[in-house]
């Protein structure tokens, strides 16, 4: 084939020009070099189009601003021009289904963001708000590019304008797969769920070199923001893994598991697991004594489609679970106590991760079932402290404004403010269901004995004989399993090998649910 050529050695006919564009895409998809790739895959990393690649169905990836190329000049950087100006964007699909992406590619600049970089990650981000599809960001960079200055500061409030913009409206995953840190660790906070790779992904505000600088304190990047420190300490990140290859596996199976967007309903699949299935071995993983521990994830393994859920926060604030789960092939939001921790108390921390979760559940059309076994909120003057009175209002707020479908269920113990707060029936829980072992009341009988009966006990010749006789009284008749639904507060008493076919055909009636909300520009929750 013969490739017309003028004086200067440009192509002039349209087969030229054709060949003279796959010479270019092609030196785009290969990146700076091959020795920035090695150094890449040394620190045990992948390049951002082979994150990419794991992401998205085979061949379905379409690039948007290939060719874009920053416009600085000075520190050298106008002798260096890249193409994709070190963040690759674009759509395709995850098991069909459209999804939105962008990657750092530390290889270029380090990842660092520009001007030009910014420019593309906020047209992609605008792309999937107008297309009402997900959006996935691989974040390996080393925050702003220095060189251009404050341009390449105000490319990152552009980025949070949006992530506040999308909030609720589209799903925003941020998955850690290098360092981050000053603000452009804010972007992750802003969106739906952070994924952490452990030693090769970090998150600070300040680096070790400036915590020791400022307060003599020395610690290392992944003892400051490790993904452990992050899924266990701070709450920050909400899954965390060994391995790239692992981490972006479960991020398309978290896709599976949310909506479009929040005109959406989850996708449902079809299920094997019978929806009348009993579960007879749920009478005996609770024990009816109220001070014996019990593992509740046992509980929502026993009632799910096939026992399958993934938790959300599983390290942090392990008081409380929050897991996405399926029944009958819908998806369904659960939040439960775990009595193995800390007995199952609201604490800052759980109700902090709680309502989060409630919220997402609500944005996105997912219908929330809470499980109750509760004994109050965790007393102490650190809690009072901290806030807690303003914390518990985040989960009591999120509750009451959520209009999904909302179910609860009292497995046992459910005392004080903390059952009021978690989705009872007077804040306005659509259906309450309790299994016999239930216990309902404004404390522990020995603790409402004692205070009730406290002048009879003292002057009694045997005083822990009367204790134990006001208690079984008070027990007899405030806190039989049908107290609650002799006055309402409970729409019945179920079996507990029962639980899954109620849920399910409850969840079935709900479907139509419509909830009108009073016209507000929004409500100002509890910070």
């Amino acid at each position: 084939m013969t490739v017309l050529e003028d004086a200067t050695g440009e192509p002039t006919d349209a087969r030229g020009r054709v060949a003279e564009l796959h010479e270019i895409r092609a030196a785009a998809l290969a990146g700076p070099s091959e020795k920035a790739t090695e150094a890449q895959h040394a620190k045990g990393k992948l390049t951002a189009r082979e994150r990419i690649e794991l992401l998205l169905d085979p061949g379905s990836f379409q690039e948007v601003e290939q060719l874009r190329r920053h416009r600085a000049v000075g520190f050298g950087l106008e002798a260096k021009k890249p193409y994709t100006d070190g963040v690759i964007t674009g759509w395709g699909t995850v098991e069909g289904r459209t999804v939105f992406v962008y990657a750092h590619d530390f290889r270029i600049f380090g990842g660092a963001l520009g001007e030009a970089h910014a420019t593309k990650i906020h047209k992609i981000m605008d792309m999937a708000i107008a297309a009402g599809a997900p959006l996935v960001s691989l974040n390996d960079g080393a925050g702003a590019r220095i060189q251009e200055g404050v341009s390449a500061l105000a490319g990152y409030g552009g980025i949070f304008q949006r992530n506040t913009k999308a909030s609720g409206v589209i799903p925003q995953i941020s998955v850690m797969l290098g360092p981050c840190a000053g603000g452009a660790a804010y972007s992750p906070a802003l969106t739906d769920f952070v994924f952490m790779v452990r030693e090769t992904s970090q998150m600070f505000i300040t680096g070790p070199d400036v915590v020791k600088a400022v307060t003599g304190e020395e610690i290392t990047q992944n003892g400051l923001g490790g993904a452990d420190v992050h899924a266990e300490t701070s709450g920050v990140c909400h899954f965390a893994y060994d391995d790239e290859e692992t981490c972006i596996a479960e991020v398309r199976y978290l896709l599976s598991l949310l909506p479009q967007n929040n005109r959406e309903n989850p996708p449902r699949v079809d299920s094997t697991d019978p929806a009348d299935r009993r579960s007879d071995v749920l009478l005996d993983l609770v024990p009816a004594d109220g001070n014996r521990p019990y593992d509740m994830t046992k509980v929502i393994e026993e009632i799910v489609d096939d026992g399958d859920y993934v938790e959300v926060h599983e390290r942090w604030a392990r008081n409380i679970i929050c897991a996405l789960a399926r029944l009958d092939g819908q998806v369904v939001g659960i939040v439960a106590n775990q009595p193995q921790t800390l007995a199952g108390v609201l604490d800052i921390e759980a109700s902090e991760k709680a309502a989060r979760f409630v919220q997402m559940c609500d944005a996105f059309n997912i219908p929330i079932v809470t499980f109750l076994d509760v004994p109050g909120f965790l007393p102490g003057v650190d809690q009072e402290h901290g806030g807690i009175i303003r914390h518990g209002a985040k989960l009591l707020y999120a509750y009451c404004n959520a209009t999904v479908p909302r179910i609860s269920l009292i497995l046992r113990k459910a005392y004080g403010g903390a059952y009021i707060v978690m989705d009872s029936q007077s804040i306005g829980a659509d259906l309450t269901y309790a299994w016999p072992t239930n216990e309902i009341a404004v404390m522990g009988a020995e603790g409402a004995a004692n205070v009730i009966f406290r002048r009879q006990i003292a002057g009694a010749e045997d005083p822990e004989a009367m204790r134990a006789r006001m208690v079984k009284e008070y027990k007899a008749e405030l806190m039989h399993p049908y107290y609650a639904a002799e006055r309402g507060l409970v729409d019945d008493v179920i079996d507990p090998a029962q639980t899954r076919e109620v849920l399910i055909k409850s969840l079935q009636m709900l479907q139509s649910k419509h909830a009108d909300l009073p016209s507000r520009k929004h409500g100002n929750p509890p910070q």
